[in-house]
């Protein structure tokens, strides 16, 4: 790190569980964050001003009116752009010192080997369609994924490891069968929902690549935002799950 780096991230260095050796490894890693959507906004703009040295962001969409309600990373002369687009111009904005790579296709051909590249996956979709794939292609490649989702006065968030042999994977909570399609689009949210799951994805984003406190390995918090209410609920590995009964 040169000195204008070291004054950037002063405010995280002084902190003894960081130190420059922890910000050394922050800048060496690398997240792949799927969804510049209303989660994937603000996790990419703390990880950038955090300084985890390289992004790959994956959106296939547009930037519209109604997004801006919550997607802050876009702005209102964004508005038709590709969200990839729209978001590194941002976050390049917000610390030159990294490097971020958009996607604008994601499919099975090059979901594993976008993950692959990545010390942690971050995923910000509305779809369980997307989820079950990005959640497969992360256990096959024995990465850490930070899953979040949000609607209405309600959010979850949660990591899995179910590569490991006593950790759950995603689908060890939610089998296809059983999910349903609920989402912002047809049910609403409250936009400053998405900024606080978005933020503690970021969170524990950062404390994954770090080996930080209390991760929410297999743990999955509940939040409402009604009653300010936070709980956690204990996950257990599915012995039958599909994707990692044989991890």
């Amino acid at each position: 790190m040169n000195d204008q780096e070291l004054l950037r991230y002063s405010r995280q260095i002084m902190l003894p569980q960081v130190d420059i050796e922890g910000q050394q490894k922050l800048i060496d890693s690398t997240a792949l964050i799927i969804g510049m959507g209303g989660l994937g906004s603000p996790s990419a703009l703390y990880l950038a001003a955090a300084g985890v040295g390289h992004l790959i962001i994956a959106d296939f969409d547009q930037v519209e009116l109604s997004n801006l309600q919550r997607q802050i990373i876009h702005h209102t002369g964004d508005i038709g752009k590709d969200k990839v687009d729209s978001a590194k111009e941002k976050l390049l904005a917000i610390n030159p010192n990294i490097q971020v790579d958009v996607v604008k296709q994601l499919s099975d051909d090059n979901l594993g080997s976008l993950i692959n590249q990545a010390d942690v996956i971050l995923d910000g979709t509305d779809n369980f369609k997307s989820r079950f794939a990005i959640n497969k292609a992360s256990v096959e490649n024995k990465k850490p994924l930070v899953s979040a989702a949000v609607i209405r006065f309600e959010g979850q968030l949660c990591v899995f490891k179910g590569y490991e042999s006593d950790q759950p994977c995603y689908q060890c909570l939610y089998s296809e069968e059983g999910s349903g399609r609920e989402n912002c689009v047809e049910n609403g949210v409250l936009a400053p929902v998405a900024g606080l799951l978005g933020s503690l994805q970021a969170l524990q984003a950062i404390k994954v690549i770090l080996s930080l406190g209390e991760q929410l390995n297999g743990e999955l918090m509940l939040i409402d935002a009604l009653d300010l209410s936070f709980r956690k609920v204990k996950i257990g590995k599915d012995s039958k799950c599909p994707i990692c009964h044989s991890a």
